[in-house]
């Protein structure tokens, strides 16, 4: 399966470049935070940023601090996920979680330091007009605080989303749906020139892949095995979530993700005419993923 490995590597390099410590007295600080942030993965949401760019005709590149921030943001939610307070995980992408590494206090910390950190960067590195990076930025605290990514979490672990299928998909666009759809809506409005029609397609893509990611999530806590998803499998059983295979069977679950995929694609031919080649690999990708 094709992925923009590409992309992946300019986000790699740019990342492994990027220094938060600035006093012997917090070194220590940023070595935790530095060790989640470049443990590794597809970079499935900066990659989806610079995607974005290219498919309206803009400089990947220049959607770097951008991209970059949306990684911190979303290394930052994974260390805070995955405390012994929340889902109490002990391996990440592989390796030992952060607070087991580094202890929870610094753990808490390095996540809190991170969130910090992607507004900073998108705020002083990121070209473009001072209305249009405020705009994004706007976006992006909306989607990761109580109306996104925050809230969704409390949903979650409060078990107070509504019931059935639209209770379910609700909790998930706002969990994980709301930070990968900022990722091509942000780039949007970074951009400001893309008309109306534009952005409603766009925005239309963003949604539906943030729910496709979300089913095939589910689905491979169950099927997957802890070497592939570098992490333990079974964990959403084990802490009694909601999820799509809880709530739809396995079978049921591959069927929704299948009539995901093509919402997807359909939705990204009439957002992208221009150049939607790597935004078709990543919609592939997770998919088809297997971790």
């Amino acid at each position: 399966m094709s992925y923009p490995e590409d992309l992946r590597a300019q986000v790699e390099r740019y990342l492994e470049a990027l220094r938060f410590s600035e006093e012997a007295g917090t070194a220590k600080l940023e070595e935790a935070m530095r060790y989640s942030l470049l443990a590794g993965g597809k970079r499935v949401r900066p990659v989806l940023a610079l995607a974005t760019a290219a498919a309206i005709g803009v400089e990947p590149s220049s959607m770097l601090p951008f991209a970059a921030a949306l990684e911190l943001i979303h290394t930052y939610s994974l260390i805070h996920d995955d405390l012994p307070a929340m889902d109490d995980d002990d391996l990440r992408r592989g390796r030992p979680t952060c607070h087991v590494a580094f202890g929870e206090d610094v753990a808490i910390l390095a996540g809190d330091g991170l969130y910090a950190e992607a507004f900073k960067h998108l705020l002083t590195d990121q070209p473009g007009e001072s209305a249009n990076v405020l705009r994004a930025a706007a976006e992006l605290a909306s989607a990761t605080g109580v109306s996104g990514m925050v809230g969704g979490q409390y949903l979650d672990v409060a078990a107070s989303a509504p019931a059935g299928a639209e209770g379910l998909r609700h909790l998930h666009a706002l969990k994980t749906g709301r930070l990968i759809r900022a990722s091509v809506e942000c780039v949007l409005l970074l951009d400001g020139s893309q008309e109306p029609a534009t952005i409603v397609y766009f925005n239309n893509f963003a949604s539906e892949l943030g729910v496709l990611f979300q089913i095939v999530d589910d689905i491979l806590d169950v099927t997957g095995s802890q070497e592939a998803l570098g992490k333990a499998s079974g964990s959403d059983e084990r802490l009694g979530k909601r999820t799509y295979v809880t709530e739809f069977g396995l079978d049921g679950a591959r069927k929704l993700a299948k009539e995901s995929h093509a919402r997807a694609s359909d939705a990204l031919n009439s957002a992208a005419p221009h150049d939607p080649g790597q935004l078709h690999q990543i919609t592939d990708f997770i998919a088809y993923r297997s971790h």
